[in-house]
């Protein structure tokens, strides 16, 4: 698009150059011919600034718009950072949980029963839930963190309808 509108002003300046070589080519002339010149070629100088005006609106909305989107991805990579920790902390707790099971079933099984195996176990268990409410509440957060744009785009979509 900005390739069009550079364009468009390239064979604009051109057409006004073109014209301001007539006008002097032209001299003392025709009088009313060197007035529509010049008008022709004020209005073909406003238009090109139009165009440049636009030229520079379009590119600052872009450069916003990437701003924006550049924002959203980053704290889109925060947010599943955030989630991929809590998901390795709740691998390692149930490791753990996994491993105190069985030392406190082979203990069963062998007839002795260690108290201090049962502690380690309920300490890996109490740690395991822990960390599953932990990667939860992460998870939570990731899918209100989706939704609310979702919500606030229909809550003013029903508004506007109200209001209409």
């Amino acid at each position: 698009m900005s390739d069009s509108i550079e364009e468009l002003s390239s064979r604009i300046l051109a057409a006004m150059d073109r014209v301001a070589q007539r006008v002097d080519a032209l001299g003392g002339s025709d009088p009313s011919a060197v007035d529509a010149l010049k008008q022709a070629l004020e209005a073909e100088q406003q238009v090109n600034a139009e165009l440049t005006d636009r030229v520079r609106a379009l590119e600052e909305r872009q450069e916003q718009a990437i701003s924006a989107l550049e924002a959203k991805a980053s704290e889109a990579t925060e947010r599943v950072a955030a989630l991929d920790t809590e998901l390795q902390q709740l691998r390692r707790a149930n490791g753990s949980l996994t491993d105190a099971c069985v030392a406190l079933r082979e203990a069963n099984a062998a007839g002795v029963g260690e108290p201090h195996l049962i502690n380690k176990s309920m300490m890996a268990e109490l740690e395991a839930i822990r960390a599953m409410r932990s990667a939860e509440m992460a998870e939570a957060q990731e899918i209100i963190s989706a939704l609310t744009p979702l919500l606030t785009a229909s809550a003013t979509a029903q508004g506007a309808e109200e209001a209409h």
